[in-house]
């Protein structure tokens, strides 16, 4: 029984080494070969393209009665963009069920929500003023992250001492009030971005501010007012394609390597309160050679019908930005 025992040990042990000294053969020829030989056997990944998303406003524009937010995303989805940028003012409500139930449609629709475009104004002489637009702000930090919207567009603000015509979208200038100056307004914006990124730092939001006419109109100025609060990791920056004052391209190519997020306007069946005829293979390649990853969110602001410019839209970006 003992010499039994002993025999079916070794028989165990021989077969363990047998394994073992197999697994250690088969290593030792993996190894033996070339790096060509094994990169041959992986396929290359595919080139990653840019997310592309579409704005609310490119249903609206503003009018009378708002385009849902609802019909937007399900629009969105069946088009095959990536996802749906919400613009705050055309909200029906700022209810926790009416967010829930915009950021449930979308997780749906396999959509995601990458920015809320707010609108406030830093550019006012009175603290009480500029603090009303802070608390706005704040609050909007509460919509988005109720809404998991991780970037909130923001504005530097303008005097208001021009009208909004098309001789102001051609040449941006825009005086200061009597008894300030643009470096006054530079100052506030400053400050008041300060007084925002402390809770968009705790929240984990991202403020991206905007070339959004203005005092933005003036790029230097803009780079003025971002970098100084571009160590906070809640600041960001969204370009828009279609702001710019003069030859867009120099200025875009300026703007590129701090872009957050793109925003790319198109103006099919004519603009509704301007006109550009916007090179995109050339802006393209601008955000290639800045190395832009992130999004870039469609903002349709021609007079057609949505239904028909949106699609259009959609195969230009496709087309440039893949």
């Amino acid at each position: 029984m003992q010499d039994f025992i002993n025999d079916n040990d070794l028989s165990n042990s021989s077969r363990r080494n047998w394994l073992k000294t197999s697994a250690l053969a088969g290593a030792a020829l993996l190894a033996g070969k070339s790096h060509a030989e094994t990169a041959e056997q992986i396929p290359a990944p595919a080139a990653r393209r840019i997310p592309l998303a579409v704005s609310t406003y490119s249903y609206w524009h503003f009018q009378e009665q708002k385009y849902p937010v609802e019909k937007v995303i399900e629009d969105a989805a069946r088009l095959g963009f990536d996802g749906v940028e919400i613009l705050h003012r055309q909200m029906e409500n700022e209810t926790i069920p009416y967010m829930n139930k915009l950021k449930r449609l979308a997780f749906d629709n396999g959509l995601s929500l990458p920015m809320l475009s707010i609108h406030q104004s830093f550019v006012q002489p009175k603290a009480e003023d500029r603090k009303k637009d802070i608390e706005h702000t704040l609050k909007c930090i509460n919509l988005a992250t109720q809404m998991g919207i991780p970037c909130i567009r923001m504005n530097t603000g303008s005097w208001r001492t021009k009208k909004r015509d098309a001789a102001y979208y051609k040449d941006g200038q825009e005086p200061p009030i009597e008894g300030y100056t643009d470096k006054d307004a530079i100052k506030w914006c400053i400050d008041s971005y300060g007084e925002c990124l402390v809770a968009a730092e705790k929240a984990g939001i991202i403020l991206a501010i905007e070339n959004h006419w203005g005092l933005s109109s003036n790029i230097d100025y803009l780079l003025e007012i971002y970098k100084p609060l571009s160590s906070s990791p809640a600041m960001g920056m969204n370009v828009d394609t279609g702001n710019f004052v003069g030859d867009p391209y120099p200025q875009f190519e300026r703007l590129a390597p701090y872009a957050t997020i793109v925003q790319a306007k198109t103006y099919y069946g004519g603009g509704h309160y301007y006109n550009l005829d916007l090179d995109y293979k050339n802006v393209a390649s601008i955000l290639r050679k800045a190395n832009f990853k992130g999004y870039v969110s469609l903002e349709m602001e021609g007079k057609e019908d949505p239904n028909v410019a949106v699609p259009k839209s959609l195969k230009l970006f496709r087309e440039v930005f893949s």
